[in-house]
């Protein structure tokens, strides 16, 4: 609570009664952890809180006006002027309706003289904590809001630049293309595009040109005819005419064979369709969404890709950020995947150890966003208890890391330095010794020293000696 803290920090609070035996209780229970202005009038109220809304309100209702209506009214004007205001009503009055229509104009809390202002001052203090926790969680409910982005998460600054390319593709039908590297989250990306499009409740078909068969894409694509082939025992929609009135995605597209690529140029340049076996075309009507992480500009050079496919599906780019360049975002992501596989596995949430965060956001993640998610899923499952320190991550991760050298070299607890020099010292001079046979001369010539301090060094460890 701000009441604890310097006077500049505190809450302020306003009285407004022209009740003088309300002053002295007031200095002797608020004024000691509150800043607090006494005001007599409606008017000097009005123009504080249209300056600058105070904390918390207490309106004595029988001061303001001729009628308790009045003060009603006043109560409902105030929230309007701040509505995170603590507003607290005071009156001699026993109306149950008084009490009702104070409830209504949403008063916090409401007291009738005599008051106990001991009562008042935990009651005022438990209204200012449930208020400053209401505004904190909605900063943070704001804050996480920042963080996302459809199912991408990060807020870091190429995450917001990522963030616009998609909102201003969205709403059209252009084609697009999206280029990272492998596990930086492109499909994600794509259904983003498609969920603030005009297509969202329309199919999404995604097909991974990598992950089919030479001998299969080509009928996956394009569909075929009952007899076009030895299996194909009944006609099939392929995956272009499956994508009508919606998008299709295309991931690594650059695998596709020449062959393939020559039929989908003619697709998207007819938009239409015709299957493996059959003699007419059927009109499509989709939006194609393409991903890669090849350089297709390297592949057009060298054959691999035909250059008038690459200028049909490059009309509007769009690059996925690395995660080694989203300063910030492997904590966030960190901390959303192990929120999200403790619950998927029924496990008590798991924290990091302060140690793990760093160790995680100095590595270079070649595997990108899929490589954290896989590591924080293996975590959740194979630590027991409810702390991952560092010693639980990888070897890779442990020896790239400066901030687990340090944690490995001095462990939470601490160390006894003298005790730890006395072992380096010891280890020293018997790996020395090993190493010239026994021989302390040539010990020593492996160590850097003089003969003299060998003998001293074995006569205080004990070692070679006899």
């Amino acid at each position: 609570m701000r009441a604890a803290v310097s006077p500049d920090s505190r809450f302020n609070v306003v009285f407004v009664t022209t009740d003088a035996l309300v002053r002295p209780e007031v200095d002797a229970y608020l004024a000691p952890g509150y800043n607090v202005s006494m005001l007599e009038t409606w008017e000097q109220l009005v123009a504080l809180a249209k300056k600058q809304p105070p904390d918390a309100i207490f309106l004595d209702l029988d001061t303001i006006g001729e009628r308790s209506d009045d003060g009603i009214a006043a109560l409902a004007e105030l929230r309007s002027f701040g509505p995170d205001m603590v507003l607290i009503a005071l009156t001699r009055s026993n109306s149950s309706k008084l009490r009702l229509k104070a409830v209504h104009a949403a008063v916090d809390e409401y007291f009738i003289a005599p008051i106990n202002f001991q009562e008042i001052q935990i009651v005022l203090a438990r209204a200012l904590e449930k208020r400053s926790l209401e505004i904190e969680c909605r900063r943070q409910t704001a804050s996480a809001g920042e963080q996302s982005f459809c199912e991408l998460i990060g807020a870091s600054e190429p995450m917001l630049r990522l963030y616009e390319a998609i909102r201003r593709v969205a709403g059209s039908s252009t084609t697009v293309l999206i280029r990272g590297e492998s596990g930086t989250g492109k499909e994600l990306a794509a259904r983003a595009i498609v969920s603030m499009g005009p297509r969202a409740e329309k199919p999404f078909v995604s097909i991974n040109c990598a992950a089919l068969p030479e001998n299969l894409i080509e009928s996956e694509l394009f569909g075929h005819e009952k007899g076009a082939f030895t299996d194909a025992r009944t006609a099939r929609a392929g995956h272009i005419e499956l994508a009508h009135t919606g998008t299709l995605f295309l991931d690594e597209i650059a695998t596709l064979s020449l062959p393939l690529q020559s039929k989908l140029l003619r697709v998207l340049e007819y938009r239409s369709v015709t299957r493996l076996g059959g003699q007419t075309a059927k009109r499509i009507d989709f939006r194609l969404i393409a991903a890669t992480n090849e350089d297709l500009e390297d592949l057009v050079h060298s054959g691999r890709f035909r250059e008038d496919l690459y200028y049909r599906i490059n009309v509007v780019p769009i690059s996925l950020p690395p995660l080694r360049e989203r300063a910030g975002d492997i904590a966030l992501l960190a901390d959303y995947f192990l929120r999200q596989y403790c619950a998927a596995n029924n496990v008590p949430l798991k924290h990091f150890e302060p140690d793990v965060v760093e160790i995680l956001e100095e590595d270079s993640w070649p595997g990108n966003v899929r490589e954290l998610e896989n590591l924080i899923q293996r975590l959740v499952l194979m630590v027991d208890g409810p702390e991952i320190k560092a010693h639980h991550l990888p070897k890779r991760l442990l020896s790239n890391s400066a901030a687990s050298q340090e944690a490995l070299l001095i462990p939470e607890e601490g160390v006894n330095f003298d005790d730890e020099i006395a072992r380096i010292e010891a280890a020293y001079l018997t790996a020395a010794l090993r190493r010239s046979q026994g021989s302390k001369i040539g010990a020593a010539r492996l160590l850097h020293i003089d003969k003299q301090k060998m003998h001293y060094l074995c006569r205080k460890y004990q070692i070679g000696q006899g």
